[in-house]
């Protein structure tokens, strides 16, 4: 793939992966747009990987944390890292679940630039509802596994593109009655085990492949969208720590207005 190709599909991953706007959408409609080649799932799985990183180094003291409550677990001794850990588990199982059936049985039958535009238009306004009629009163500390187990199955949805991974777990944690930047922190955290599972099964399939360009070009994506995906993450943590979620929602209604014109006009 040419140089110009991968910067452009890691800066556009890098940016929207953790912004409430899907960045699955976005991968799609690189190419319906540029007309250039579709890039295919396998540099999508390595530009998310690199956004993985992003996420560990930018939350570094919750992974510390958790780390930390892995160990003082082995020794009997109970702690919120150990709590966060069997959260995490638990809303990620329902996309491991849906992951697997989609992959086996659907393929990229949902790679639809229809079903983006709608998905991106209607889960917008949700965003907007839930965030208007939510209330601020809770944080990650007074999370629990009922809760978890909801934001897991708010997640699969994100299997449909447009819906945004991040905007629908934000949507479902406001609803909750979750502080914003407590949604996102969380929902960013419930992407580390997803993407990692994503991007062990995209490594198994470029060792199978055997092709070193498409190794070489998912390498480079990878460390063009951590940069990236590091910048947005700061950029919107602070956005969210004074402001809403409305920018997000008219970006969203914005750009599925103006698929849903070229489609249908």
């Amino acid at each position: 793939m040419p140089l110009l190709h991968l910067i452009v599909l890691a800066l556009v991953q890098g940016i929207t992966e953790f912004l409430p706007i899907s960045s699955s959408a976005h991968l799609i409609l690189v190419p319906y747009v540029t007309g250039w080649q579709d890039q295919g799932p396998l540099l999508d799985v390595a530009v998310h990987v690199g956004t993985l990183l992003a996420v560990l180094i930018y939350f570094w003291r919750d992974v510390w944390e958790m780390l930390r409550g892995l160990m003082l677990a082995l020794r009997g001794k109970r702690s919120p890292g150990q709590r966060m850990i069997v959260h995490l588990v638990i809303a990620t199982i329902p996309a491991i679940l849906a992951g697997y059936l989609l992959h086996k049985y659907a393929g990229d039958a949902l790679r639809s630039v229809a079903i983006i535009a709608w998905a991106t238009i209607g889960f917008g306004v949700l965003l907007y509802v839930a965030d208007k009629i939510g209330m601020t009163v809770r944080r990650i500390e007074h999370m629990n596994i009922g809760t978890a187990l909801l934001l897991g199955l708010a997640q699969v949805l994100a299997f449909i593109p447009g819906t945004s991974r991040s905007g629908i777990t934000m949507t479902a944690a406001r609803f909750l009655g979750y502080e914003r930047a407590d949604t996102a922190r969380f929902s960013m955290l419930m992407s580390i085990p997803v993407i990692a599972g994503a991007g062990l099964l995209g490594a198994l399939d470029l060792v199978e492949a055997g092709d070193v360009r498409l190794t070489e070009d998912a390498l480079i994506g990878a460390g063009l969208a951590f940069i990236s995906a590091l910048i947005a993450i700061a950029l919107m943590m602070r956005w969210l720590r004074r402001a809403s979620f409305t920018p997000f929602v008219i970006y969203r209604m914005l750009l599925g207005a103006a698929l849903l014109a070229l489609i249908y006009l």
